[in-house]
């Protein structure tokens, strides 16, 4: 079984910095991808950032671009989300998801960590 952990979330202003952290169940080194993905209110959930587990394969959306970094840490099973530059629109719930490398879709997921961005 697969299991994500999501922490880090909080409240912060625009401006700030938060990161994120996605705490991964051992079994997903060298099989998954790990995406962040997110979800303001009243919106559907979008990609954010994803990476392999050996770190060459990174992808960002347009939106976060320049401003956030996603790393792993292989000996922790963790991957983190460096949010800096946070803008209001960057409030939502935040996600880590599991995709198998012979997939194209993300079939684990963690329960969310909150972002709020204040103005």
């Amino acid at each position: 079984q697969v299991q994500l952990g999501e922490s880090g979330g909080g409240l912060v202003q625009a401006g700030g910095s938060l990161r994120l952290s996605c705490a991964a169940s051992e079994r997903t080194r060298n099989s998954y991808t790990i995406g962040w993905f997110r979800q303001a209110p009243g919106q559907q959930r979008e990609f954010v950032a994803a990476i392999s587990w050996s770190n060459t394969n990174i992808n960002y959306a347009d939106s976060v671009k320049g401003r956030f970094t996603i790393s792993c840490d292989n000996a922790k099973n963790t991957v983190y989300l460096q949010m800096n530059s946070l803008e209001p629109v960057d409030t939502a719930v935040y996600y880590c998801a599991a995709r198998p490398l012979a997939s194209g879709r993300y079939a684990y997921w963690g329960r969310g960590t909150q972002v709020t961005v204040s103005s």
